[in-house]
């Protein structure tokens, strides 16, 4: 049985399982330990190898991903929105590498759900561009054009008034701000109905913890384009990274 690890690290929550690859499935319970509190690089890792510690998977060889809320290129983080700024330009995938003891694949943690619903989940099989957007502390978002990846696109940091609109949107902000479904919808609707214009979606995917209640939000967004929840929820950068350390 094919198999691989994945990690998710997220601005709340750090998460990891082992993923049926065949079925894009997790074979393992799903292990969960917070956010070190302004996540920097050695306390994130420390998270980390506790999961794997948990899991039963430190000394595994199985192909492992992780997956990261940071703009990704070639192994280095260069932003850092709900994280410690000194993730900035970072050479991240060699930092996890030498701390763990062995090769990693490395990818943005929005770039990694869209990878798992295109594979296995909302948006097998679609054509053209779907965009799965990720509604937790922030916004992430993945662009998927015939199932092919175009990686690091930041739709949570569009401009809204001189800041990042997912300061305003994200599910965080209802929770923050202790909105009702439908004075938050609302203010999706403007974040998805600008989205729309500008690059014109096949279908969107909403991901993140929030996908875990898509009755609540999603009847009341009044766009064109289809919109639905992801699959694997709160699972998808889990076994999206795996996948990507096995490719």
């Amino acid at each position: 049985m094919a198999q691989a690890i994945g990690v998710d690290i997220g601005g709340t929550g750090i998460k990891a399982g082992i993923v049926n690859l065949e079925h894009g499935t997790l074979d393992s319970d799903r292990i969960r330990v917070p956010t070190p509190v302004g996540a920097s690089p050695q306390d994130v890792l420390d998270a980390v190898k506790q999961v794997l510690d948990t899991l039963g998977v430190s000394e595994s060889r199985l192909p492992l991903g992780v997956a990261f809320p940071a703009i990704v290129k070639y192994g280095r983080t260069l932003s850092a929105a709900n994280i410690s700024k000194e993730w900035i330009g970072f050479e991240a995938e060699k930092f996890f590498e030498d701390g763990l003891g062995r090769e990693i694949h490395f990818v943005n943690d929005a770039d990694a759900a869209g990878v798992a619903e295109v594979r296995h989940g909302a948006a097998r099989d679609s054509r053209g561009l779907t965009i799965i957007t990720t509604l937790g502390t922030g916004i992430g978002s993945a662009f998927l054009y015939d199932e092919v990846l175009l990686p690091n696109t930041e739709l949570g940091h569009l401009d809204r008034n001189g800041e990042s609109i997912e300061r305003w949107c994200a599910y965080s902000a209802m929770e923050r701000e202790e909105l009702t479904w439908e004075e938050w919808s609302a203010r999706l609707q403007v974040f998805y109905r600008h989205v729309e214009f500008l690059f014109s979606p096949d279908l969107f995917v909403v991901g993140g913890g929030v996908s875990k209640h898509p009755e609540k939000f999603l009847p009341l967004l009044d766009i064109k384009t289809p919109i639905v929840a992801a699959v694997h929820r709160n699972s998808s950068g889990i076994i999206g990274a795996a996948s990507l350390a096995a490719d």
